[in-house]
This record gives C-alpha cells, structure tokens and sequence, in this order.
C-alpha cells in the first residue's frame, strides 16, 4: 500500500524506534490485513521491558485504533509533530490535516445519531446515529472518516479546546453536569462553529485520554464485546480484564461473581419503562431519562463504548429513550435503541441511535430507524435524525431513505390510461414523514431527478427498479403500526419533566 505524506520536507528517516515520541506519523501495519496505512503514535507505553505505542490510522475510523509492536511499526519514514509556534505548553503539535467528508451528515460523521448511532449504528447496514448508529454497512470498500467532528482545517491543541469547553460551559442555557467541561467540544473564535451542541452531542474534546479506548471488553448477557471507542466508567473499572454488565438493568460489576450476586437480587427481565410495541419476539421500551436516571446514565455509558463522536452521559432529563428488545424464555434482551429529545426545536426524530455489535448486519438497525418515524406518523410530523450522522449511521440512513422513497414510487398507479403517475415532494414527506431535505438529497443521490421540458421529473430507470425490489425482499422485519400502542405526550406544556 502507497503512503503519502502531507510535506516531504518533515520526512525524517529514523535510525531508532527510541526516538519516536508522541504525535509522529509513520506509516504501520494494521492487524488483520496486508497493509501499512499512515498512522499517528497517540501513547507510548513500557510493558515487561517491551514497548507499545497505540496509534491511529489517519483517514480511518477511530474503531481501528490499536496497541502494536516495533516490529509493526516502519520507521523509514517518520513524520515528526512540528513545533507548535503560537506558544503551546506542550511544545509541539500534531501535523496538519485536512478534514475529509462533509455532505447531508457533516461526515468529515453516524451517532447517530444521532446515529448513535450509533449506531452509532444500522440494520443491513448501521453507526451511529447519535448519531451514530453503529452498524457495519451492507457493502464492502467504504473507507470509514475520522469519527470526531471537528470542522477547522486544523486540529484543536487542548488548550484551545479547553478554553472554548469553558466558555461553552459559561454560555450555556441548560446547566449540565460537573463533568460537561470535560465532554464538549467547541471551535475557538474566529474559527467555523461546529454542529449545534445540544445535550445529546455532547462531545469529548480530543486530549490523551478521551482519544484512546480504556475498555478491554465487556460481557453483556451471552455475549462478549471489544469495545470500539472511549467511555467515561469509573477508574476502577478500566483496569479490569472485563467489565460485566447485566442486561437487563445495564449495572456494571467487577467480576462475574459480583454480576451472579446481583443477578440474583435484580428482578427486571425488560428495562424499565413502558412496552409500547410488540411483534412476535421484537418489543419497544419507551423510558423517560428524568423518571428512570440510572438506567438511561448507564445506558449512555454503555453506548459510548460504540458511539465515538455523539452520546450524552448524565444529563438524561430532557430525553426519550426507546429500546428495542428481542424476548426468549429468559426475558427482553437489549438489541439497540435510539434517544430522542421531549422537545426539539429543529424537528429532530432522533439524537442517538445504536445497534448493538451482536445484533449488526441483521436488518435490525433499519427496524431502529422505521420506528422512529413511526413515531413522527403518530405526531403527524415530519422528522430527520440529528446531524452530524456517525459514518456508519449516514450509510444507513441513506439506505433506508432510498428503499423507502423508491418503495412509495414503485406503489403508483398512473391516473388515466397514456398518463405518467405524479408525486410532489411535500406528498412524499406526508407519506413517509422524512424531512423534505432529506428526501430532496436522497434523489438527488440516486441521480433520479431530471430537468425536462421546464419541470424536475423524476426518472427510475430498470436497473433501479431492479435493485429496489431485490432489497424490499430482503428486509424480512418490518414495523406493524397496529402493533404500536403509543399516545405522543405534548412536553410543550408541562411545567417539568
């Protein structure tokens, strides 16, 4: 694999791996493949008189971050960090970068969100949003971005970052948690705003710890999961092997004997909340984050260790938390959820969302994202996830606005015998409640829009039709709007949550 460089005149060949510190880029061999991508040394760290440098690959997706060898490490060309000239304390920099991306979901992400995904995401393909969802895409050969969503040319030193985390933290309307300053994120004066900063984008700012992953693994339920990114659990609990953590109530424990005696004192079999959809062995969980604080902290918790860019830790109140479950003989097993907020001033359908690993590639991640605008059905609105989408998340999202889009165009029938069929926009959205942005841009993605004799037309050709119908056989679950039982509440006018 051919690696580039950003300046030739900063390559140095290096007689020694001693020599390495902390922000050189060098290209690397990546477990599991053949290549040697570019990557950026985040730690260096001394174990039994052997040393591992984690790295992140640059252009690839934070997930792929890893400890390595020497051995895995090409020091013929090393890109040592300039020297920092606007006075930083730590003496130097990490190279120039030019953000990649950009796009209907701000990907530079899906969260999910937003996502959340995760999630973020999605179901053949989340992720996430938070925005993220956080499933693997369906198709091979998509080359994941940088999950943070940092919007400047160049990267944020810490002491910029700091500086606007504070004065955020200042301006703020809502008061968070004591821990906001050290989970948001802000671009200094004079730079371009990042995304809006509500309660569910709060975002960890990119120092030394929030960017490499503090969790070797975690047992939920039946299944053992390596986490993708950094979660903020308790110090204690980051030096473990493994993290238990009950399925039902998401408590975290030590050990596996800790988890069995609190299994046998725990008697939720579902989360908390009321079931507002049931079909065969898929249920809906709706959970208020004021009425059930625990379990949507550790929630959040847990969908930070798949969710990079976009989740919010402590401050639940202000939003909705759907679960989606799968039921056995044991009880309701956590598949993946999404968070709203009670009140959105921008039509948001959705903050986070998430698959969870075990369940990606199994159309559950599209389930995630059909329900939420069943949802929007009810409440007669048209709604659209929170930007920015985790990559993942904004995969499957354009998948699923596709499938259904074209699903409600191959449904036409042409109103006299030598007639077209006709479809507005606005009556689209009507039928599918998906914003008229996004319905716009998914057209215009698929190239079906055409000027033609004064007027846009859209045109499916037969390979499209084609395709279409191959996906809407493979979608095996559906959400049944007979089987949601669920009355949209107006937040609007209760004096508190």
């Amino acid at each position: 694999m051919k690696v580039e460089m950003d300046d030739i005149d900063d390559l140095t060949i290096c007689d020694s791996v001693s020599s390495l510190i902390e922000g050189c880029r060098l290209p690397v061999h990546m477990t599991g493949t053949n290549d040697w991508p570019l990557a950026e040394i985040i730690s260096i760290k001394d174990v039994a008189s052997s040393k591992y440098y984690y790295v992140h690959y640059v252009d690839f997706n934070k997930r792929l971050d890893e400890w390595v060898t020497e051995e895995s490490l090409d020091t013929r060309k090393v890109h040592f960090p300039r020297k920092d000239t606007g006075g930083c304390s730590t003496g130097v920099s990490t190279p120039k970068k030019l953000q990649i991306g950009g796009g209907s979901g701000s990907v530079a992400c899906p969260a999910s969100g937003g996502g959340g995904g995760g999630g973020g995401g999605g179901g053949s393909g989340i992720i996430a949003a938070s925005g993220g969802v956080a499933n693997l895409p369906s198709g091979g050969g998509v080359v994941s971005r940088p999950a943070s969503p940092v919007n400047n040319v160049e990267l944020l030193n810490g002491n910029a970052v700091l500086a606007a985390a504070l004065q955020k933290r200042i301006n703020r309307k809502r008061k968070g948690p004591s821990l906001e300053s050290e989970d948001s994120q802000d671009a200094p004066q004079g730079l371009t705003p990042g995304p809006r900063q509500s309660g569910s984008m709060v975002s960890h700012h990119d120092d030394i710890v929030t960017r490499m992953k503090n969790i070797e693994l975690i047992e939920l339920g039946k299944h053992r999961i390596k986490p993708w990114y950094f979660a903020p659990y308790p110090q204690e609990m980051v030096n473990l092997d493994c993290i238990y953590i009950c399925e039902f109530c998401l408590k975290y424990r030590k050990s596996r004997k800790c988890l069995e005696r609190h299994l046998a004192k725990c008697n939720l079999r579902h989360p908390p909340g009321n079931e507002i959809y049931r079909k065969d062995n898929i249920s809906f969980f709706e959970i208020d984050g004021r009425k059930n604080k625990v379990y949507a902290q550790n929630l959040c918790l847990l969908a930070k260790l798949f969710l990079d860019h976009k989740t919010l830790y402590y401050d639940t109140d202000p939003f909705l938390f759907y679960i989606m479950t799968v039921l056995d003989i044991r009880g309701f097993h956590i598949v993946g959820y999404f968070s709203k907020e009670k009140e959105s001033t921008e039509d948001y359908n959705v903050a986070c969302i998430l698959t969870m690993p075990p369940y990606q590639r199994k159309g559950y991640g599209k389930l995630l994202i059909e329900f939420s605008y069943e949802l929007s059905k009810f409440e007669g609105k048209t709604g659209s996830p929170e930007k920015p989408l985790s990559d993942l998340g904004l995969l499957s999202y354009r998948s699923y606005w596709a499938q259904t889009i074209l699903e409600i165009l191959l449904s036409m029938k042409p109103i006299g015998e030598n007639e077209k069929p006709q479809i507005t926009i606005n009556e689209i959205c009507e039928l599918t409640s998906i914003k008229k942005e996004d319905v716009i841009s998914t057209l215009q993605n698929l190239n079906l829009i055409n000027y033609y004799k004064g007027q846009y037309i859209i045109t499916l050709s037969k390979e499209t039709i084609e395709s279409q119908l191959k996906a809407m056989e493979s979608r095996k679950i559906r959400i049944d709007p007979k089987c949601l039982h669920w009355t949209p509440k107006d937040w609007g006018k209760r004096a508190k949550w």
